[in-house]
């Protein structure tokens, strides 16, 4: 509905549940869609549901069936009719914009091919793994590797916040889930220098310790337990539920466009940085960064890594993934491998920046 954007939803034969009466207390003040939500009861036997818009969006809905401890779910996606523009954004948001009229002081540009010539904030895309339906792997204390992911992946990013030439992007911040190809967006949208995928897995074995880290395989898995960790975090769509209605962009044409080559290995110069910075926390699973076809690693102009920060299938790693002094630890050794990898390879200056 128009005058004002809003979003109608009947819902015929619901009753008027506290859960529903609670709804409107969900939607955060930052939310980027959606202003409030009104649930009242419309007529007998339907409840009426308005979302009030900050714009105009394109609504999605679809069905998932019962998984786990979920029954039968109806799923709306919003997105923006005009996707915002970020760069501009942030710009804006910085104070940088000039007025119509100011004029622009042009300090000279040194002439140095290994450094930038406009310094700007690198934006770090951080993906805490799993969420909401997917709770990903589960230790025998009774851990959830998305309860973990995600508090790793905030104080990551209040870390990188801090830095001053960095700013961090969350594909989630809560406990909800997001399909692996639009983490992959997002990182897209916001033009990611890097993206860092957190997770904390599982083997068959309870004995397998340490922590891995992963970048994209153009051709295989370099390894049996790569390609399992693979299968399963890609098969985690299955369990989220993948609206059909949206076609991968990426997929198909990834490994055949020529940038991925280049993204690849910067992927790798990056998880090596990573690598040995979270040797010096926990042991290593492998010395190496490994390679496999993790679905969230396959942005084509991104250089992306998954790290595994330990086995949550081991009782030892598991109660350490739960200490708040562990995690501080981890997030910090990622943000130290961020910084080595940056201080060999700066962001490139902004379009933007240099016109």
């Amino acid at each position: 509905m128009k005058n004002p954007e809003r979003l109608v939803l009947d819902l015929e034969g619901a009753e008027l549940t506290p859960a529903l009466a609670e709804l409107d207390g969900k939607v955060a003040i930052g939310d980027p869609y959606i202003d409030k939500l009104r649930v009242g009861r419309n007529r007998p036997g339907v409840v009426r549901v308005v979302i009030d818009l900050k714009s105009e969006v394109k609504p999605q809905v679809f069905m998932l069936k019962p998984v786990g401890e979920y029954g039968h779910r109806l799923v709306l996606d919003l997105y923006p009719v005009v996707a915002p523009d970020p760069l501009a954004a942030l710009i804006e948001a910085d104070g940088k914009l000039p007025k119509k009229d100011e004029k622009i002081e042009k300090e000279p540009v040194p002439i140095v091919t290994d450094k930038p010539r406009v310094a700007r904030l690198a934006t770090i895309v951080i993906d805490a793994g799993h969420g909401g339906e997917d709770p990903g792997a589960r230790g025998r204390l009774g851990s959830r590797e998305k309860d973990i992911t995600l508090t790793i992946a905030k104080r990551l990013k209040e870390l990188i916040d801090a830095e001053p030439e960095m700013r961090a992007v969350l594909t989630r911040d809560g406990d909800f889930y997001v399909p692996l190809q639009t983490r992959v967006d997002k990182a897209r949208r916001v033009k990611a220098d890097l993206f860092v995928s957190v997770h904390a897995d599982a083997f068959i074995r309870s004995h397998a310790r340490g922590s891995s880290v992963f970048a994209l395989s153009e051709r295989r898995a370099t390894s049996e337990a790569a390609r399992w960790l693979a299968k399963k975090e890609n098969e985690a769509d299955l369990v989220g539920g993948v609206n059909i209605d949206v076609k991968d962009k990426y997929l198909a044409q990834t490994l055949l466009d020529l940038s991925q080559t280049a993204t690849i290995d910067h992927s790798l110069r990056l998880g090596s940085a990573v690598l040995g910075e979270l040797g010096h926390v926990n042991t290593l699973h492998k010395a190496q960064v490994e390679q496999a076809s993790f679905a969230v690693l396959k942005s084509p102009d991104v250089p992306s890594i998954l790290v595994e920060t330990a086995f949550i299938s081991n009782p030892e790693e598991e109660k350490r993934l739960n200490e708040e002094g562990y995690q501080d630890q981890l997030a910090r050794a990622i943000l130290g491998g961020i910084k080595r990898y940056f201080a060999k390879h700066p962001p490139r200056p902004s379009p933007v920046a240099l016109n």
